[in-house]
């Protein structure tokens, strides 16, 4: 089928679970009641991707505060006791951010519980997503390792050991999330996708590799101001994307002022290309959707576009993002049924 449809990751949270429209949210309820609540949302999570007809599903990020803390928590090395106030990407915002103090071990599994209930509460594809090493280093504090790059690879290490388990619990697709990677270029080209590389080592699921702009929050969305008219920050990247295993790579192009051109760098890589814009809660058409689609299939075939969400729908009000997964759905239809 041309142009499946996915989603970045994440999806609001019901009111139940936390507070709505708002990052880093505090459960409602903790203990077996804040266990039952994650479950029924990721089962809500699932139902509504699978009524506006997304294809490659998600979890929903259902059980997870924060898409990086959501791994960290389950990692023995970090105090979240004596968090510490960091500027993440480059001090484009600041954070209260846990410390690495001592080596770093997965206490077990991290995501078993939520990938088990979506697994056998869904059919279709399975997407699951996990931080990049490079972007989880941008926001934790060391008090440990003192150099990036050490750090950087004792995360991907354990991501590549939770990786390996959620492949065997029949997930269909591993997804990094690195948006470090439009911060940092130099360091992705010298070591940052080399970390990536460790991190998906010996996955025999498909691999992705999710790059972004970032969500719809006032921090980036003032900051795109200052990239200027056209943002080609990717194509001093993509060049070593392309070189590298990872099999796919999910970028924004709605509304997005990244030149469409560069995904042509990307070659042989099935492309997540994003047709929904989650920094406007102006819901697209179907007919929007089939035009981006349309435009991106002038520089990647047919047969490696996947549509999809320019970066999560954590924090978007989710009367909204019910209506924009709706629009993905019925506009990559539309566009199987014109350009098919």
């Amino acid at each position: 089928m041309l142009f499946p449809t996915t989603i970045a990751g994440s999806l609001p949270k019901p009111e139940w679970l936390a507070e709505p429209n708002t990052l880093w949210a505090p459960w409602k309820s903790k203990g077996a009641e804040l266990a039952r609540a994650k479950r029924d949302a990721t089962l809500l999570a699932l139902k509504m991707q699978e009524d506006a007809g997304i294809d490659i599903v998600t979890e929903g990020e259902q059980a997870r505060q924060h898409f990086v803390h959501g791994f960290l928590e389950k990692i023995e090395g970090i105090d979240f006791a004596h968090k510490v106030e960091m500027g993440i990407r480059k001090d484009r915002y600041k954070a209260m951010v846990p410390q690495v103090v001592s080596p770093l071990r997965l206490k077990g599994r991290v995501h078993a519980d939520e990938a088990h209930v979506a697994r056998t509460h869904t059919a279709r594809k399975l997407k699951f997503t996990l931080p990049g090493p490079m972007t989880i280093i941008d926001t934790i504090a060391d008090k440990y390792y003192g150099d990036r790059v050490k750090m950087a690879f004792a995360f991907a290490e354990l991501l590549n050991e939770e990786a390996k388990a959620l492949q065997a619990d029949g997930v269909d697709v591993v997804q990094f999330d690195e948006p470090a990677f439009n911060v940092y270029m130099d360091e992705v080209n010298d070591w940052g996708i080399r970390a990536l590389e460790r991190a998906a080592e010996g996955l025999t699921c498909a691999t992705a590799v999710h790059i972004c702009y970032g969500y719809g929050i006032k921090a980036k969305t003032d900051w795109k101001q200052t990239l200027g008219s056209e943002w080609r920050q990717y194509e001093d990247i993509f060049p070593a994307i392309a070189k590298s295993p990872i099999q796919q790579v999910a970028i924004e192009c709605r509304n997005s002022r990244v030149p469409l051109d560069l995904l042509g760098l990307l070659t042989g890589k099935v492309v997540q290309a994003g047709v929904i814009d989650v920094a406007s809660d102006t819901v697209e058409t179907a007919e929007d959707v089939a035009k981006v689609i349309d435009e991106v299939s002038k520089f990647v075939p047919k047969s490696n576009i996947v549509a999809t969400t320019n970066c999560g729908m954590a924090p978007m009000h989710r009367d909204i993002a019910e209506a924009k997964l709706m629009a993905l759905g019925a506009g990559a239809k539309l566009a199987r049924e014109r350009f098919g």
